[in-house]
């Protein structure tokens, strides 16, 4: 390797061999403790140690990097306390995610890594996010994300270069081409010759180095970065290297032909830099001697201090406390009593644009939520009056913007993203499940991210634009879920969940945008999430419901004066009011749960569950639901009839009564 061309000084090498030296004799030693049975996993960084020590050396301290789980030395080289970083490995309290999370899955503010997940794509987006959040404050500073050439495969991969290259953002995208995706080999991955050659493909400057080379990564990183803190726009770098153990230790490395390790031993990135450092005389095998000695006692150190002290007992009451970030939201009753009538839709729209001048470090994200104002205008006009670093049109990259919403909470901002429909939400599936709703349980990250969903049947869309799914989301701990029914709660537990700083889902029903009118407060005010409204008082039985089950039985009791019957609105679902059900049931005897969404493993399920469980003494008769058929959304409009539970609402309600 040429490392002669490099002009550093000589201080700057011997950081660089240090900082390389030390993962390298740290993760020998952590070896040793895998054989002994003392850590549960190793994914092994040997041979490849130049790409992060030299990526990390290059950056700002107080720029983020966000590494994989090959990438010890980006960990080593920002100078984490051994000690607890060992406690992270046994799955202590004292590491960093109280042993919630394995190996290099961790982040921390303080050092400023975000940590992955292991579908290894999403934290691209994340890294969008964050770069988002810097050009909007006017930073100076640059984000950098790492990537295996396995990881380019994964659509996660295209959305967040492409959306970084449409925004100009200050990334760059390190691709770790070691080899193997675990024991795929890279002929299996992509037929390009280069993976930086994908960089023509989305405008974006893609270049490859040599990744084991430290001076060529450090200097050509360093390079970049500082233009791109001046110029802000993304940049790919294919660091080419080779994966010298298995992808983990327990998959070992007999996929990969025996003489296809020997040049790359002649390439070590740390051997190959010592001998150049020796021959240049810029260091002599005494003062190597003495680095190796310094380094192995103080790793000897942190192990006997780890290793000495015992793993705390669990915190059970902590686990389910640490899902959400903290929050006491307080309810705000609007300040002045002016009213105005509104639809639904505009409900929503008076909510986004009350949160908007509230709170300046709001952002919205959108397919066609710009100048067209969202594919059902809910966003009319906010371009011109917020602009558009704000209200921000997106490609149609689900993924991607999901997760830039987390990037931009890990920077402090908050952001409401659309769905064009609910349906859309299975192409960010992935983000909303693994990466928002379990941020803060973690590593003490929250995601303030609102995911406003249009959503549900009536008007003849048929399957892809029709379903209800918040039965999805309701599964997820770490998530919120609301459903507002009117005009009152949708801006109500909209403006409550902007202010939330967890995740929320915000379902929003298309039948009622325009359908639907009701005088609301102009000022601010909230409606708490979580507590349900008892819309009418009965004694026969209560019906429990959410969303356009709400009026479904309005029309229909407003059919049957004669039958008295409580009805409760549910509007939250996750977290959903208990003690407001219970209290139905233990008034009325009999419970019927109504929802649009399909029977089987629907909410219903688990309200008709809990009542079973808590309130079996007071019932009259069975739980009943009322859902929609067990099929696809059909678009014909007497198909679509049949489909939806309003049309056994009648039959249940009387076969309840008849028990």
């Amino acid at each position: 390797m040429d490392f002669d061309r490099y002009m550093l000084s000589t201080e700057e090498q011997l950081a660089l061999y240090q900082a390389l030296l030390f993962p390298r004799l740290f993760e020998e030693r952590m070896l040793i403790l895998l054989k002994q049975g003392k850590l549960g996993k190793w994914f092994s960084g040997i041979g490849q140690e130049a790409v992060a020590v030299g990526a990390t050396l290059a950056m700002k301290e107080s720029e983020y990097i966000l590494p994989m789980h090959r990438n010890l030395g980006v960990f080593t080289s920002r100078n984490i306390d051994l000690v607890r970083l060992l406690d992270q490995f046994q799955g202590k309290a004292s590491g960093f995610i109280k042993g919630r999370d394995r190996s290099f899955h961790f982040g921390s503010q303080e050092l400023k890594i975000v940590g992955m997940i292991s579908h290894l794509g999403p934290q691209l987006a994340v890294a969008n996010g964050i770069a988002l959040g810097h050009k909007l404050d006017g930073d100076e500073k640059c984000v950098l994300v790492f990537t295996g050439e396995g990881g380019t495969s994964e659509g996660d991969f295209h959305e967040s270069v492409n959306v970084a290259a449409v925004w100009d953002l200050p990334v760059i995208f390190i691709i770790e081409n070691n080899g193997y995706a675990l024991s795929t080999p890279t002929d299996e991955q992509y037929r390009c010759v280069n993976l930086s050659d994908k960089g023509i493909g989305y405008g974006v400057e893609a270049i490859q180095i040599d990744g084991n080379n430290v001076l060529e990564v450090y200097t050509t990183i360093k390079e970049k970065a500082i233009e791109i803190r001046n110029n802000p726009r993304p940049i790919i770098i294919e660091c080419n290297t080779f994966r010298m153990r298995g992808h983990e230790e327990a998959s070992g490395t007999k996929y990969i032909q025996p003489e296809v390790f020997e040049p790359w031993k002649m390439k070590d990135p740390l051997l190959s830099y010592e001998s150049y450092l020796v021959d240049s005389e810029i260091i002599e095998q005494g003062e190597i001697d003495r680095l190796y000695t310094k380094f192995k006692h103080e790793i000897e150190a942190a192990i006997n201090e780890s290793f000495g002290s015992p793993i705390e007992p669990i915190d059970p009451d902590s686990e389910i406390e640490d899902m959400y970030f903290p929050h006491q939201p307080e309810i705000v009753n609007p300040v002045t009593e002016s009213t105005t009538e509104r639809r639904y839709l505009d409900a929503i729209s008076d909510a986004l644009r009350t949160a908007m001048k509230k709170y300046d470090k709001l952002i919205m994200m959108g397919q066609d939520i710009g100048h067209y104002g969202g594919a059902f205008k809910v966003t009319e006009g906010f371009v011109d009056e917020f602009g558009a670093h704000r209200i921000r049109n997106t490609p149609l990259c689900e993924s991607a913007i999901i997760g830039s919403g987390l990037g931009l909470s890990v920077g402090g901002y908050k952001s409401v993203i659309e769905m064009q429909f609910a349906d859309f939400a299975t192409m960010g599936f992935n983000q909303i499940i693994n990466n928002l709703a379990k941020s803060h349980y973690r590593w003490g990250q929250n995601a303030d991210v609102v995911i406003r969903m249009p959503t549900g049947a009536g008007s003849g869309a048929g399957p892809f634009h029709s379903q209800s799914n918040e039965a999805w989301f309701m599964k997820t701990p770490g998530l919120k879920v609301v459903y507002p029914a009117f005009p009152h709660d949708a801006k109500g537990l909209l403006l409550s969940a902007i202010n939330d700083p967890n995740p929320v889902i915000y379902f929003e029903h298309k039948y009622l945008y325009r359908s639907l009118h009701q005088e609301i407060p102009d000022a601010y005010y909230t409606t708490p999430i979580g507590k349900a409204n008892t819309i009418r008082e009965g004694s026969h039985l209560c019906i429990i419901t959410y969303g356009l089950g709400v009026h479904w039985a309005l029309d229909y009791l407003k059919s049957q004066p004669e039958l008295s019957i409580m009805l409760v609105d549910l509007r939250s679902i996750l977290p959903w009011d208990k003690e407001a059900v219970e209290a139905a049931v233990r008034k009325t005897g009999r419970a019927l749960i109504l929802h649009e969404d399909t029977l089987v493993a629907g909410v219903g399920a688990e309200i008709a569950a809990h009542i079973s469980e808590h309130c079996f003494e007071y019932l009259d008769a069975p739980v009943m639901r009322c859902a929609s058929l067990d099929t696809a959304v059909p678009m014909n409009k007497g198909l679509e009839r049949n489909f939806l539970a309003k049309s056994r609402l009648p039959e249940t309600i009387e076969k309840l009564l008849a028990y």
